[in-house]
């Protein structure tokens, strides 16, 4: 490898070398102060490094990692929100009795593992990135242990997560067996002589572990429980940083590969955006857990991106890419505001725990209905832009049946979100404002969140023309 590789590997290396340094700072004196700035240090190192980075790309570093403008982009904003994650855990964390700097080794592992899947171009390096990613996240899950639900909602999440890399390491080798080729190229330099018998199959059960991934129907089974009974800051953190990375390879996968032109794939595909948007819509209005209600909720947002992906082309990438962008800022939101509410001995998960939060906390009420507004779509929102470009990429693409479905779909879903809202500026016995000091942290990153939330919902332009920059690495 020369000079210029290490320089376009440097956020990669950057964000490896950060859990190395969090067990250093353990081992010389176990701080929470000190495991959190380490891993806050080595995050933002890897983002002040991506524009070197971008210097030398793009660039193939072996056949297994490919760093372009796109892969930079899905780094710079994986390595943004774990950082995010990782103000929010600290005040979280600082209510717990438990040794609380290990989180932060296990956050920053995967991360490194969701930056690799963004970066992949090879199969071997896809399953790489996949287990550096999934492993971590077994112990975060059940990171609470005292609690019952977390380690439930662990072993859950280790036995599916099991069986679906079983279903992607067959498929893999289905394509193999079939084309002798696991980079993304080749696959797709060889895929007009191939025997569709195994590589229409191989490919669905490679859709399928990928799927258990982004937590769509019907591989979703564990989402709602795994939301609830993870440690909130955590539960953000597998609501984007993991579904983002594995977002970032579905575009490269099936893009370098040319499997978008396998017809019977891509009618799955479809069959599945449609199944999440309607389960995950129609299952939220069921629930009065807040955690389960966002699980429901991220099932259908995940539908809406499967329906930019089926839109094809330059328009339909960046339309999902600036859906995932807007996606994460919510979503971090709003499990940032159940993280700063919740207690040593439970999250902030029950509808009743909202009641009356505007007559107590109008600040924090003010910045969870903006996250809820988003995810509704409406207007002056990220969510909203988001939503809007899906819908012109689907419109150009001519997919009017995935079209009608979204904007039903996201109608039905406008209900669930209200009744939050309700819930939280329902007047309760005249009491005084809580103004009360949010973890310096935590409050800061809410903070950020929230302007972003507004500023990409007026001005997304400068974002929009960063994606379309990004995605022509792709396409």
């Amino acid at each position: 490898m020369s000079g210029s590789d290490f320089l376009a590997l440097s956020p990669l290396i950057a964000l490896a070398l950060t859990p190395l340094a969090v067990m250093v700072s353990i081992m010389i004196r176990r701080s929470h102060w000190a495991a959190a700035a380490a891993a806050i240090a080595g995050l933002v190192v890897s983002l002040v490094l991506l524009g070197a980075a971008a210097n030398a790309a793009p660039r193939q570093v072996t056949p297994l990692i490919v760093v372009d403008a796109y892969s930079l982009f899905y780094t710079g904003l994986i390595a943004a929100a774990t950082l995010a994650v990782v103000l929010l855990s600290y005040g979280y964390l600082e209510l717990q009795t438990i040794n609380r700097e290990e989180l932060y080794i296990l956050l920053t592992a995967a991360a490194f593992g969701s930056a690799v899947l963004a970066s992949s171009s090879h199969y071997a390096s896809f399953f790489l990135g996949l287990e550096i990613l999934s492993v971590p996240l077994y112990g975060l899950i059940a990171f609470l242990a005292a609690r019952k639900r977390p380690v439930e909602a662990g072993l859950k999440y280790l036995v599916l997560a099991g069986a679906s890399s079983s279903f992607l390491l067959f498929g893999m080798a289905l394509i193999y067996f079939d084309l002798g080729a696991m980079s993304f190229g080749e696959i797709a330099a060889r895929l007009g002589g191939a025997s569709f018998a195994l590589v229409v199959p191989g490919s669905v059960l490679i859709l399928a572990g990928i799927g258990f991934k982004l937590a769509v129907v019907p591989f979703h089974l564990w989402t709602p429980d795994v939301y609830e009974g993870a440690p909130a800051p955590v539960t953000a953190f597998v609501a984007t940083v993991s579904k983002g990375g594995m977002l970032a390879l579905l575009l490269r996968y099936f893009y370098s590969s040319e499997s978008r032109g396998l017809s019977p794939v891509m009618i799955v595909i479809a069959i599945i955006a449609i199944a999440s948007m309607v389960t995950g819509n129609f299952l939220a209005l069921l629930q009065d857990n807040v955690k389960r209600i966002l699980a429901y909720s991220s099932i259908a947002h995940l539908g809406y991106m499967l329906v930019a992906f089926l839109a094809g082309g330059s328009e339909g990438a960046a339309a999902a890419t600036f859906y995932v962008t807007a996606y994460f800022v919510t979503t971090l939101g709003a499990f940032g505001c159940v993280t700063v509410l919740s207690t040593r001995e439970r999250d902030a998960d029950r509808l009743e725990d909202y009641r009356g939060l505007f007559w107590r906390r109008p600040a924090l009420a003010a910045v969870f209905s903006a996250m809820l507004l988003s995810l509704a779509g409406l207007p002056l929102t990220a969510g909203f832009i988001g939503k809007f470009y899906v819908v012109a990429a689907g419109a150009a693409a001519s997919i009017w049946a995935l079209i009608i479905i979204l904007v039903v779909t996201s109608a039905i879903g406008l209900f669930y979100y209200l009744r939050v809202l309700f819930v939280m500026y329902e007047r309760r016995e005249p009491e005084a404002p809580e103004f009360a000091v949010l973890p310096a942290a935590g409050g800061g990153a809410l903070a950020v969140l929230a302007v972003l939330l507004i500023w990409l919902g007026i001005n997304p332009g400068p974002l929009v023309e960063m994606i379309r920059a990004a995605v022509a690495a792709l396409i």
